[in-house]
């Protein structure tokens, strides 16, 4: 069986950012490229099945029983359905090679229309990784993973206070397999109960009942650094772009692709108010979530009427730690992703695919934890900082992706 099933097989915030890219700049042009973070890894040697992976990607088509799905969607458009009914991924847009400079890495690149480039990536990653795993590890030693998962659901569930903590799967992406996500939702649905929120994969919220989680992703704001106005008006460009398409739907601003401080400049009282929360996903999360709600007071907005999402790397601990840290103090979400679908021995890759060009000019996720920023252009990368007003961290490399 292929790796990858159906078109659904994504996190939701790809179909939501693609009707925005429908509707709003359908002629646009994106380049993302891959990176492993993970040093030591040889992924040259599954160049050839990765390929044929990514050929049978291509095949698939949305079946009419996913598009009426789709269309139960209170966000989801008439017209972006009927786009989808006639959409396919196309094999010409990717180019994989083993690298020629740094052996065992692969260069795996997507060039092409935004609107028919932007389903790429998760898949791509989860192909990636499965592909890693099933070749170089064998089958996975499921008990062993099934008693990792056990130990989280027992320590959250026999702790007292956090009956409202609400906990969503974020996992595609880095997942060990296809097979494995699809095993471990009917699992958390019965151990979690109440606490699980849902799930951003699509297919899987369609097949298990549950809710499909998920607003915009760094790409969207990246693009904006280009399709905007002047550059330093781009984020709240990419915000009131995002308003215009939901109309106060989808609610959940991402807070980090140009750094926190430069958030708070552009994220005034409006959009505080617009927007249902917030999305934490590089730096410090305590010291995030302090600095949102004293933004949001300062805003004459009561915190405990938002939403605080986080995402940045949870385990089950980190998530009880920060749920009673600001328990009563605002609304909070959890988005777990690998530490949920890829712990069951083997270290989990960090691999990631990012937007770095739109319309043949550099954009760069500025993040707030420097290993996490991605750029392909130092001189580009240096007056995004200039413009923002961000220092370069001592420890950062410019250009690094």
């Amino acid at each position: 069986m292929p790796v990858i099933e159906s078109l659904l097989d994504t996190d939701l915030y790809k179909f939501t950012m693609m009707q925005a890219v429908l509707h709003q700049h359908p002629a646009a042009h994106a380049e993302y490229r891959f990176r492993c973070r993970t040093p030591g890894v040889d992924l040259a040697h599954h160049v050839e099945a990765i390929d044929a992976e990514i050929d049978a990607l291509c095949t698939l088509r949305l079946t009419d029983d996913e598009l009426a799905y789709l269309r139960c969607l209170r966000f989801i458009k008439p017209d972006f359905v009927d786009f989808l009914a006639l959409f396919r991924l196309q094999r010409k847009y990717v180019s994989l090679r083993a690298s020629q400079v740094a052996p065992g890495e692969i260069e795996l690149e997507v060039k092409g229309p935004w609107l028919h480039t932007i389903l790429f990536e998760v898949p791509l990653l989860a192909i990636v990784n499965e592909v890693h795993f099933r070749d170089t590890v064998g089958a996975p030693d499921e008990a062993e993973g099934l008693r990792r998962l056990q130990a989280k659901l027992d320590r959250i569930n026999d702790a007292v206070g956090f009956e409202d903590c609400r906990i969503t799967d974020f996992g595609t992406r880095r997942r060990w397999s296809r097979a494995w996500h699809d095993a471990l939702i009917p699992r958390l649905v019965a151990g979690l109960g109440e606490k699980f929120a849902g799930t951003s994969n699509v297919d899987l919220a369609r097949r298990h009942g549950l809710v499909a989680q998920g607003t915009m992703a760094h790409e969207w704001l990246q693009a904006w650094q280009a399709l905007g106005p002047r550059l330093r008006d781009s984020q709240v460009a990419a915000f009131e772009g995002w308003a215009r398409e939901y109309r106060g739907d989808l609610g959940i601003a991402l807070t980090d692709v140009i750094g926190l401080d430069a958030f708070l400049r552009d994220f005034d009282m409006y959009f505080c108010k617009l927007f249902d929360g917030m999305r934490h996903d590089s730096g410090d999360p305590v010291a995030w979530g302090e600095r949102m709600i004293a933004h949001l007071h300062a805003n004459k907005v009561d915190p405990r009427g938002k939403v605080l999402v986080f995402s940045d790397g949870l385990d089950i601990d980190e998530v009880m730690r920060l749920y009673a840290h600001f328990r009563g103090r605002c609304l909070m979400s959890f988005g777990v992703g690998t530490n949920l679908t890829n712990d069951l021995g083997p270290s989990p890759l960090s691999i990631v695919m990012k937007m770095v060009r739109c319309n043949g000019q550099p954009v760069a996720k500025l993040s707030d934890t420097p290993g996490k920023t991605m750029c392909d252009d130092p001189g580009y990368l240096a007056y995004l900082r200039q413009v923002f007003e961000v220092p370069a961290p001592e420890t950062a490399v410019s250009g690094s992706g």
